[in-house]
């Protein structure tokens, strides 16, 4: 089992941990240290004992406080997948429909037979300039 120190309040600990967990001691060490320095500038010297429990009871304050937002956030998830749900479930909506203009046959027949006569003046045109 390693043994670690860490640092709270100026004060250095040796603690033992499970291998692998070093890094997440290192982690709430410092979190407990930065506690015990808000207690240390506010306050000023006081006993490890009350140092440790104040700054233990800070971040517990903290911790709980942090509980409550996650049990907000989740009822919030619950409630929007209810919502998500009941949208799923829903029957889709009936397709609209829409009116499309049809172009009456004769007005293409009429197109058809003056881009034939635009055709035909464009040759006589070009027959004329040739022979010209």
């Amino acid at each position: 089992m390693p043994n670690i120190t860490i640092t709270i309040g100026s004060r250095a600990f040796e603690v033992a941990c499970q291998p692998g967990e070093e890094q997440f001691l290192h982690s709430a060490a410092a979190m407990l240290d930065d506690e015990a320095q808000v207690l240390s500038d506010q306050i000023g010297r006081m006993p490890e004992g009350r140092m440790l429990l104040m700054a233990g009871l800070m971040l517990a304050d903290k911790t709980a406080g942090l509980g409550d937002r996650v049990k907000e956030l989740e009822a919030q998830l619950a409630e929007q997948g209810h919502e998500l749900a009941q949208l799923r479930n829903m029957p889709l909506p009936e397709p609209e429909q829409i009116e499309v203009a049809v172009v009456p046959p004769f007005v293409t027949d009429t197109l058809a037979e003056l881009a034939a006569r635009a055709e035909s003046l464009a040759a006589e045109v070009e027959e004329k300039a040739q022979a010209s």
